[in-house]
């Protein structure tokens, strides 16, 4: 796999995603956010054309930018898999890889909110935290502290508090939803992973992709 950073906001990156097997495709097209992508490597060239479409080895993106009002704080704004690649730990790098290229950039913190326990699974394991905060539209807000001299936390590395306590807050409030007509329902494998995952720790942070 190969993690590309395409640029920050001030660049106006852009990349077409294909709508059919990338959700949030439509996101991707703004410039305002930079971007970040995994590829392959299967195909020669570039991983984004003239036009501004994606090649046809990547399987994931992100778009990120500075929050609005924290200059030290860097925010995921979306992370994409393709639909074919999921479940494969290409999220969770990626949104290492992120982090880890904030944190060369002076960055103090990465944030993303998710609004699914598959998410929240994956950001854990890319290293992030439960802050204990929810947006207006039914999202969990995680956080990763960066490292000093530019180095994110790595793996074995503590990121937040990254307890079983804080992990299990997170996805009590989606087990809630299940007994509540309250946020987003939730699918039949996302109940039997919250089934699963009922005690048990956290998972162990990822190593960032360099």
């Amino acid at each position: 796999m190969e993690h590309v950073l395409l640029g920050w906001p001030e660049a106006g990156p852009t990349l077409t995603l294909d709508w059919r097997t990338f959700s949030y495709a439509g996101k991707f097209v703004m410039s305002n956010t930079g971007k970040a992508l995994v590829r392959t490597g299967e195909a020669a060239g570039p991983p984004v054309t003239d036009g501004g479409e994606a090649a046809a080895d990547v399987v994931a993106a992100a778009a990120f930018n500075e929050d609005r009002t924290d200059a030290a704080t860097c925010w995921i704004r979306y992370i994409t898999v393709r639909e074919d690649r999921r479940g494969e730990g290409i999220g969770p790098d990626l949104a290492a890889f992120v982090a880890a290229r904030a944190a060369d950039r002076g960055y103090d913190r990465a944030r993303i909110a998710v609004n699914n326990p598959f998410a929240y699974q994956a950001l854990y394991r890319a290293g992030f935290a439960f802050t204990g905060e929810e947006t207006g539209v039914a999202e969990l807000v995680l956080d990763r502290p960066l490292g000093e001299g530019g180095d994110a936390a790595g793996a074995g590395q503590s990121a937040g508090d990254r307890t079983r306590e804080t992990y299990q807050t997170g996805l009590d409030v989606y087990r809630e939803r299940t007994e509540s007509d309250e946020g987003p329902d939730l699918s039949a494998d996302e109940r039997e992973f919250l089934a699963a995952k009922e005690g048990v720790d956290p998972p162990e942070p990822v190593d960032p992709p360099v």
